[in-house]
């Protein structure tokens, strides 16, 4: 694991305790992909389609090898109960999850363990773990989720090595975002209700400042867009949701 000395850390608390507690709250039902994490489970593959590229192209390895994270270190921040998390360590990767919730780092641990899989997880503010700094940094659908944006991109830049990369993903906040993954999620089920507020979610111009007074250097956001016929996958559209890298700049 990573040298747990090295660390440039802010004072600043990013959790929302209401938040790590609804999120708790479903800890059981994270692994079930009929349950309230059902958009994640349909998410997922597109997410992990977009970050095994970009791990290709930021290392140039081989494309066809089916460990590419093979001697890197790897943090998920905000790994729910390790949706991300156990992928990124089968690619390879000697992965550690963060998370705000007690709950769902037990239920992530107790399920990799099932798994075979050996993933570090630990519950707190990423900020004040001490946890030294990783090749890859991933944290998808988190920063809508947390009291100080920058403060956020502060701690998640620190943790990042030098040569290292970023994979973030969030919700954009415009109207089809508020139409479709509030209301629409909401009523149909596919998310529990008080999953998101949209006043919350990201634009990519405004990540992209955030990254950047972190030292941060943003690259083209892709959209992960939904059609009838397609269902979630990546696309020029940006509407809804994208997903980006982050070097060090």
């Amino acid at each position: 694991m990573p040298d747990a000395t090295v660390t440039s850390e802010t004072g600043s608390a990013t959790i929302r305790p209401e938040e790590a507690h609804f999120f708790g709250a479903l800890a059981a039902d994270w692994w079930d992909p009929a349950g309230s994490s059902a958009m994640l489970h349909k998410l997922n593959p597109v997410r992990l389609k977009f970050l095994r590229e970009a791990v290709d192209m930021h290392w140039g390895g081989d494309i066809e090898s089916v460990r590419p994270l093979a001697g890197k270190v790897v943090l998920d921040v905000g790994c729910g109960a390790g949706l991300l998390t156990e992928p990124l360590a089968r690619l390879g990767g000697e992965v550690t999850g963060v998370d705000a919730s007690p709950e769902n780092t037990r239920a992530a641990a107790a399920h990799s363990e099932g798994a075979g899989l050996d993933i570090r997880y630990i519950p707190g503010e990423l900020g004040s773990l001490g946890l030294g700094h990783f090749d890859l940094v991933t944290s998808m659908e988190v920063i809508e989720h947390v009291a100080d944006k920058q403060a956020f991109a502060v701690q998640l830049a620190a943790h990042l090595a030098p040569g290292g990369v970023m994979v973030l993903s969030t919700p954009n906040r415009t109207l089809a975002s508020r139409a479709l993954l509030v209301e629409a999620a909401e009523a149909s089920g596919m998310v529990p209700k008080g999953t998101h507020d949209w006043h919350d979610f990201v634009t990519p111009e405004e990540l992209e400042n955030l990254l950047e007074a972190a030292g941060l250097e943003m690259g083209n956001p892709q959209g992960v867009a939904w059609s009838p016929s397609k269902g979630l996958h990546l696309s020029d559209d940006l509407s809804l949701n994208y997903i980006v890298t982050a070097r060090h700049a």
